[in-house]
């Protein structure tokens, strides 16, 4: 008794090859389910490119007409703001980016399939929860990575050549150093993974998108406090006396100054400025012993440093979180 056996035709196997690879068993179905989210992030990351492509070409047309660019006189009288408000706004936008995605994509990644039941459709199949996890985190990560990235890389790109000019977009501001380096990678993670884990817990979707703003703008918020502390501060003395202001490093942040005497003793700012007349603000300078300034600041050159060590630590709660779903999903998840 003989076995008959087919053999694909060279034409079939010449079409499969030009098809190329393709997604199959759970990537295609994490895909195929989520396939409308991930396209319109696919798109607004390609459609924000090019805009910012665009952008940073009628910006060096600007900056090249400038007398004296890179480094303008002081007389040049023209408008940074109005002339780089494009820049300005897209800097704005980007920073709804972690909201967005964390709501629309992160909340309901799970808390769909507990609510329908999909999930323990697939589940009782030969998939193991653990497998199905990694899958939907896995390929939604890598979409999320993958966008965030191409934005940020271009943003970052756009902003360079004005990135020290405070009257443009200063560095130490959230609009740009939270949409610039590796930040809005680990930023957008973070809410994304906390919005998964919310709606695993809840497993309700509208209530866990809900939940999920509260938490993504409550990151926001915290985040912006804890920014600047990133920095280590640098303290510039002087002793030349108050009329000779403290000269810190180009685009260097102040964060505070006081007035200094010969001992080191510090007075406030504001001391003597409400003296009546520049004799008698001279005789309180003398009598304090006020010598000159002291000064604290952030140098700019702390601005890779920082963004790397916030990235690192939004990095290690996003992984604590996923190690979190995979803990709770193996044994609580349906």
């Amino acid at each position: 008794m003989s076995t008959l056996t087919s053999t694909p035709s060279p034409a079939t196997t010449t079409e499969a090859a030009r098809r190329g690879p393709r997604l199959s068993g759970l990537n295609w179905l994490v895909w195929r389910q989520h396939r409308a989210a991930f396209w319109t992030l696919i798109a607004g990351t390609v459609l924000s490119v090019a805009w910012m492509v665009y952008q940073r070409g009628q910006m060096m047309d600007f900056l090249n007409g400038v007398p004296g660019w890179p480094h303008p006189k002081a007389s040049s009288n023209w408008d940074m703001k109005l002339s780089h408000r494009p820049l300005l706004e897209t800097a704005s936008a980007l920073g709804f980016l972690p909201i967005l995605i964390g709501v629309f994509i992160g909340a309901p990644l799970i808390a769909g399939d507990l609510e329908n039941g999909h999930a323990k459709l697939v589940t009782s199949q030969s998939v193991s929860r653990v497998r199905w996890l990694a899958t939907k985190l896995g390929v939604t990560v890598l979409v999320v990575v993958v966008g965030t990235a191409a934005l940020s890389t271009v943003f970052t790109w756009w902003w360079a050549p004005v990135r020290t000019d405070a009257n443009v977009l200063f560095w130490t501001d959230g609009s740009g150093f939270d949409n610039s380096g590796p930040v809005p990678v680990a930023l957008t993670l973070f809410t994304m993974v906390g919005g998964v884990a919310i709606g695993m817990l809840l497993r309700r979707t509208l209530l866990s998108m809900v939940v999920t703003f509260g938490f993504a703008v409550a990151v926001q918020i915290i985040w912006s406090y804890i920014r600047l502390d990133l920095g280590n501060v640098v303290t510039l003395t002087t002793n030349k006396g108050v009329e000779h202001d403290a000269t810190l490093p180009n685009a260097a942040y102040e964060v505070d100054r006081w007035f200094t005497t010969a001992s080191g003793k510090l007075y406030g700012w504001s001391t003597c400025v409400n003296a009546p007349t520049d004799k008698a603000h001279a005789a309180c300078v003398q009598q304090k012993g006020i010598v000159g300034w002291s000064v604290e600041y952030i140098p700019y050159s702390q601005m890779s440093a920082m963004q790397w060590l916030g990235a690192s630590i939004l990095l290690a709660l996003t992984a604590a979180i996923t190690v979190f779903i995979f803990l709770w999903g193996r044994k609580r998840l349906v």
